[in-house]
């Protein structure tokens, strides 16, 4: 089924055509004539399958045929990563349409954010929290919405954004047309759409919460500390081209990078305690093959839309299957192929195992070619040695200890041998080993050191 056979008005054809696209994915061939009927909506389908397509095209579509009149669509997303890209999408696809597009996300100065929405825009994409600070006072100018799109409605849900897109909700016309589109949609999320939906259609694209078919998955098996030596030996082959790498800390994933560089491969990560500018550029380098590798954590998950991905590596395998999903879905886009690597743990062997019962699919353990999987630990992940103060195993409950003696340091002294006769006076004392008490100062001369008290 061609572009054309749906509908779509003619300059948003052309741009759809410059953009090499020849045929709409199953749920933009499913979701789009729904959209232009202006039926409610909830689109399930994997990611990486063209969701962003099957909303923006039938909304600009749509908002062709009449006149500006202020906001009449808002896009609302969870991450300023996904509104970025999301504005991309609607700028390509309405390059040929005298339609006006602007973002609102926190990070940044709120000042042009509203400077845009004060002259007038046809289409806001926007996270909720900072629209829930902007839209205050000014629903006067969101009076016109006719289209309401929630994407990525389940990662919204899941990460607290109920009562602000609430309140967004309320002062938005009733008489709206809502789209609901996610890759997953949980049961339990699902009966909150009753809330903002009405009568919807739904549209779902194979099985909820599966694996693209064109992603290639495979497990490595390994001990956390040869976790960055295995990555270092997998990059060494050219054909991971551009690397996407998962981890699942902001500390992690600056510690990944800082090695990485110091190997050599050009890295850059992005986390939420990276700025705006500094996540934007670290995206935009990636995008144009300056970096190789791009270290993020799931904040990025849902927001990067960047075509010829060769491979995502899971650093950390996620405790549930949805977060996985929408990792490797970073790769695999638009049906071309792509490769999904986890390392996996002991301690990440039941998460491995509940995601192969989900999928019902087993995932391939595989062995790196001429590791070395007997490496000893980087020095400093392995601690110090015995005689070198290393800590010792954890206390079991009831165990009393006695103090370790280190060969190569000799007896180690008792570092609070004080506290006995701290108990008894109230005062610190110093102690001899054998817990004589000398050097003891006189009665009253912390007095006289302030000042007051009896002279000598």
């Amino acid at each position: 089924m061609p572009f054309r056979s749906l509908g779509l008005n003619e300059a948003i054809l052309k741009a759809v055509q410059e953009t090499g696209y020849t045929e709409p994915t199953p749920i933009q061939s499913s979701a789009i004539p729904f959209v232009l009927a202006r039926r409610d909506l909830i689109g399930i389908a994997q990611t990486g399958t063209g969701k962003t397509a099957a909303f923006t095209l039938p909304i600009l579509s749509v908002l062709s045929t009449a006149p500006s009149r202020g906001i009449r669509a808002l896009v609302i997303a969870p991450t300023r990563e996904l509104v970025v890209q999301i504005e991309e999408n609607v700028r390509v696809y309405a390059k040929h349409l005298p339609l006006t597009v602007a973002t609102i996300y926190g990070g940044v100065s709120e000042k042009p954010q509203i400077k845009a929405l004060e002259h007038g825009v046809d289409l806001v994409v926007a996270t909720p929290g900072r629209l829930l600070d902007i839209i205050r006072g000014r629903e006067k100018a969101f009076a016109g919405i006719e289209f309401l799109v929630l994407d990525e409605a389940d990662r919204m849900l899941d990460m607290g954004f109920v009562p602000a897109i609430r309140q967004i909700v309320r002062l938005l016309p009733r008489k709206r047309q809502t789209l609901f589109f996610s890759a997953t949609l949980s049961r339990e999320i699902e009966k909150l759409t009753g809330e903002f939906l009405h009568e919807p259609e739904t549209v779902e694209i194979g099985r909820r919460s599966n694996p693209a078919e064109t992603v290639a998955q495979a497990v490595y098996e390994i001990t956390p500390h040869l976790k960055v030596p295995l990555l270092q030996h997998l990059l060494q082959h050219d054909h991971l081209s551009m690397v996407l790498v998962f981890t699942r800390t902001k500390h992690g994933a600056d510690k990944i990078a800082k090695r990485l560089i110091a190997a050599g491969i050009t890295t850059a990560t992005i986390h939420s305690n990276r700025s705006q500018n500094q996540r934007l550029r670290a995206l935009t380098e990636f995008k144009e093959g300056k970096v190789r590798v791009l270290v993020a954590t799931d904040i990025a998950a849902r927001g990067i839309d960047v075509d010829g991905i060769s491979h995502v590596i899971n650093f950390d395998f996620p405790p549930n299957h949805e977060d996985y999903v929408h990792r490797i879905g970073r790769t695999g886009r638009a049906k071309s192929a792509g490769d999904a690597i986890s390392f996996v743990t002991r301690e990440d062997e039941d998460a491995l195992r509940a995601l192969e019962r989900f999928t019902r699919r087993s995932v391939p353990r595989l062995k790196a070619e001429g590791f070395d999987y007997n490496a000893a630990s980087h020095p400093r992940e392995e601690g110090r040695g015995p005689g070198a103060g290393s800590r010792r195993p954890a206390r079991k409950p009831g165990e009393i200890r006695t103090p370790r003696h280190d060969s190569v340091q000799g007896p180690q002294q008792p570092r609070h041998a004080h506290f006995s006769e701290r108990k008894k006076s109230g005062k610190p004392r110093e102690a001899t080993q054998s817990g004589e008490v000398k050097n003891a100062p006189k009665k009253g001369s912390f007095g006289r050191f302030l000042g007051f008290g009896r002279k000598g």
